[in-house]
């Protein structure tokens, strides 16, 4: 198969993916789309001319967002709605108050290194969070994507799933030993599995999905990392990081550009699909069993059964 590949890259920004689109008529929704990237993924999808709700866990921070993406886009129709994807109460209410199709949903929340701690339905939270509560959102918004016709589901992976596949004898961490990265990466893990299960079971919709990872930002998910951690980051990694727009570009390209039409089932990074990671080379690329069909439909059936 041909890897794909676009003219955009590590250095793009979503402002520059979506120059050329068009997206007047179509609306989208962006989980965590009032800081880090999830701002600018917005930001991009209002300015190609889509309706944006931002589905975010802090109001006031959503409205401020909204106010600004409208003021500097000359939008009036940037919405937001109210989503904790740790309670997926709130994110079946938050599905129950949408009406109509949804041409793109950008699952772009999550959590990085948080302490041991479980969501209101016992998963670990970083599992939970991540890929459970984008599960039940994206299953629970089919129907709204089928509608659309040729609707796109962007899930937000990273290069962190290398650390880790799916345990499935311990998803929760309730027998081995607690590991704040190991458990991020297992998350994002799933994220991508999410992708490949997600686009084969609903292609026959016409809807495709795609796991995206960012790159490397500075944004607020390095919250729960000690400072000391954080400065090491800072000095390993700083030679590659992205501004926010260009972290956001990746996802802006797949929820949006023409030159993915109809491309589903697939892992994406510096707005190109991504080439298979290589144990022991430079930390980019995918995982194996981060695109295994098996662990796809496994992990499927497990969160049918563990959230419905």
């Amino acid at each position: 198969m041909t890897t794909i590949t676009t003219p955009f890259g590590h250095d793009s920004t979503a402002l520059e993916v979506v120059a050329d689109v068009d997206l007047t008529g179509k609306r989208a929704i962006v989980t965590g789309g009032s800081s880090g990237i999830g701002v600018e993924t917005a930001r991009a999808l209002a300015v190609a001319g889509a309706a944006v709700t931002l589905a975010v866990r802090d109001l006031a921070a959503g409205e401020a967002t909204a106010r600004d993406i409208n003021a500097s886009t000359g939008r009036d129709d940037v919405r937001i709605g109210y989503l904790d994807l740790s309670r997926t109460t709130t994110v079946r209410a938050f599905v129950a108050d949408w009406v109509g199709p949804l041409d793109i949903l950008v699952n772009n929340a999550g959590v990085m290194a948080t302490p041991l701690d479980y969501t209101a339905d016992g998963w670990e939270l970083q599992l939970g969070t991540n890929h459970g509560g984008h599960f039940v959102l994206a299953n629970g918004l089919h129907t709204a994507l089928a509608a659309a016709g040729n609707a796109r589901v962007v899930s937000l992976s990273s290069v962190g799933h290398v650390r880790s596949p799916m345990v499935f004898e311990d998803l929760q961490f309730r027998s081995r030993e607690y590991d704040p990265w190991l458990a991020y990466g297992q998350s994002k893990t799933a994220t991508a599995l999410f992708a490949v299960e997600g686009n084969k079971r609903w292609a026959a919709d016409n809807i495709t999905v795609n796991a995206v990872h960012p790159g490397g930002i500075w944004t607020n998910l390095v919250r729960h990392l000690p400072a000391d951690e954080v400065e090491a980051l800072r000095g390993r990694l700083d030679p590659t990081m992205k501004t926010v727009e260009q972290g956001a570009s990746t996802s802006v390209l797949v929820a949006a550009s023409p030159l993915l039409e109809g491309v589903g089932g697939l892992y994406f990074e510096d707005c190109n699909q991504a080439l298979p990671y290589v144990e022991g080379g430079p930390r980019r690329g995918v995982a194996a069993w981060a695109t295994d069909p098996a662990a796809a439909e496994r992990l499927w059936d497990v969160s049918l059964s563990l959230l419905s």
